[in-house]
């Protein structure tokens, strides 16, 4: 009789559950699941059954990681948390790339800085091996101090970089017009290495050696991505019946590109469409772009 109460009770409150429009949670994977250790394996830790992953870096090396299997479309996120203290010349990457010779890549880069200064997040887009397209920003929290969401959506119609629910980048599909889009199927990957000779105040600051080991965290394993092999064709991917191909996904909302538009007026400190002494000419879709 007591099991039977039991047994109704659980079912009473899972239909409570349903009715109100709330999703049980699942089960995280295990990072085994989709990725696997690329370089470093002896400054890779794993922890709380392997649904988190840390990467340490000394100056003997660094880690990464990938995912087993490339995608051609898809919405790509990974809970990160970063090295604090004294990180200058530290990068931790979460980026997507076809591993080829003229390599379509989508890049989140976080530069460390000295302890107290701001950290700044790096996006570039890379397009049949041409980049060059940089974007910086300082976040509106401190990146250091717990795990925010990252996420690339990338589909036929846009790139769009998000972090937790914030678009900070849009890079438009205007092939038509002209200028490169990522077509290759690409590989997500993690990494912390050693960037001093770049990556803080253009190289000026070295990595501070005694702070090491620098640590940064990962979560979030689960991909809703198409499957298809690094570096082949993109186009099999394009089917409007996956969900981050639908109408929905193919530009921005007008919520989100109010949002978008604060973080570009307010937090964006280098476009390289802004850059005249870099370029020139700049490049065909600067004109294009950040417009809706």
């Amino acid at each position: 009789m007591a099991s039977t109460l039991l047994w109704l009770s659980v079912l009473l409150q899972m239909i409570l559950i349903i009715s109100s429009g709330l999703t049980i949670p699942s089960d995280q994977p295990s990072f085994d699941q989709n990725y696997a250790v690329t370089w470093g394996g002896n400054h890779v830790s794993f922890l709380n059954q392997r649904s988190e992953v840390q990467l340490s870096m000394d100056q003997s090396s660094g880690s990464g990681f990938s995912s087993k299997l490339g995608y051609g479309s898809g919405f790509f996120h990974m809970k990160i948390k970063i090295p604090n203290k004294d990180s200058a010349g530290v990068v931790t990457a979460f980026y997507m790339s076809s591993n080829t010779s003229n390599h379509d890549e989508l890049d989140f880069e976080f530069l460390g800085n000295k302890e107290g200064k701001p950290i700044t997040l790096q996006t570039n887009i890379f397009t049949n091996g041409h980049g060059n397209r940089e974007q910086r920003i300082y976040l509106w929290f401190d990146p250091t101090a717990d795990f925010h969401d990252y996420k690339i959506l990338w589909n036929p119609y846009q790139v769009a970089f998000f972090v937790d629910e914030t678009p900070i980048r849009v890079f438009k599909n205007l092939t038509s017009r002209g200028v490169e889009y990522p077509s290759q199927a690409m590989q997500i990957i993690a990494s912390l290495w050693d960037g001093e000779d770049w990556a803080t105040d253009g190289g000026q600051t070295k990595t501070n050696w005694s702070q090491a080991p620098f640590t940064a965290q990962f979560q979030g394993f689960a991909v809703d991505g198409c499957i298809s092999p690094p570096g082949s064709s993109a186009s099999s991917c394009s089917s409007p019946g996956l969900w981050w191909n639908a109408a929905s996904f193919r530009e921005l909302d007008s919520s989100q590109n109010t949002a978008y538009q604060n973080v570009r007026k307010k937090y964006m400190t280098y476009d390289y469409c802004s850059d005249k002494q870099r370029f020139p000419v700049l490049p065909p879709e600067c004109a294009m772009q950040n417009t809706r």
